[in-house]
């Protein structure tokens, strides 16, 4: 059994579609990061980051001692390599898709986090900021639209490297895009939106954020961490 830190974010979305696409057993464990639940000393031993998702490994492929892993792009591949499915075991295929997994977590996934801050939640509209993000999703889009003109999926056979950026590309309509101007990146978009799987995924947690909406006392925890845990500011 595999237990599962999350919430519905485009993080936490990555792991539970890939625990679908697995069928790998698993319990969820809500952290409500915007009553700073993160911050709990327990969760803190699994992600020193206070960052979720995160998963721990009752089963682990060694057979000893639970296995945690923090960071979405990690777990990816630790559960890629217990289940050897949705990433190749060669050399060229396998640098193949942790390239692109790179590339969302360094790029795509940050770009348009930030996108989303300054377009949605920022308590002050700043032009800049809102410019400065949504163009360079607008630029990253371009990358996976150019990288999709003559491939069915990002890095050879659907992999991590799509399960990483599909759910990224969900909210495309907040980060100020159109996706039909990129229309190699919408055919994989739907593509990948209709695998039962996904949907399951996708479905994970649905409930949480309908009942915890985001309001002043949400942002202050999620906008404004230091160093400092929340009680000590």
């Amino acid at each position: 059994m595999i237990d599962l830190h999350y919430w519905p974010t485009p993080n936490g979305r990555k792991v539970t579609i890939m625990l679908e696409e697995v069928a790998l057993p698993y319990r969820v464990v809500s952290v409500d990061i915007g009553r700073g639940e993160q911050f709990r000393p327990e969760f803190l031993v699994i992600s020193p980051n206070n960052r979720m998702p995160a998963i721990v490994d009752h089963d682990p492929p060694s057979g000893d001692a639970p296995i945690s892993v923090f960071e979405s792009g990690a777990i990816l591949m630790y559960l890629a390599e217990k289940t050897g499915k949705f990433m190749p075991q060669d050399t060229r295929g396998k640098y193949e898709v942790i390239q692109w997994l790179m590339w969302q977590m360094g790029g795509l996934g940050p770009m348009a986090g930030q996108a989303h801050h300054f377009r949605e939640y920022a308590p002050e509209k700043i032009p800049y900021g809102i410019d400065r993000y949504t163009k360079e999703v607008n630029r990253l889009y371009g990358v996976m639209n150019r990288r999709l003109t003559d491939r069915e999926y990002l890095a050879g056979d659907y992999s991590i490297a799509d399960m990483a950026a599909w759910p990224w590309v969900v909210p495309w309509k907040t980060q100020g895009q159109n996706i039909d101007d990129f229309p190699h990146l919408k055919r994989w978009f739907d593509a990948i939106a209709v695998r039962p799987a996904v949907e399951r995924g996708r479905a994970v947690g649905r409930d949480l954020a309908r009942n915890n909406p985001m309001d002043d006392e949400a942002r202050k925890v999620l906008f404004g961490q230091t160093a400092a845990p929340p009680r000590d500011r």
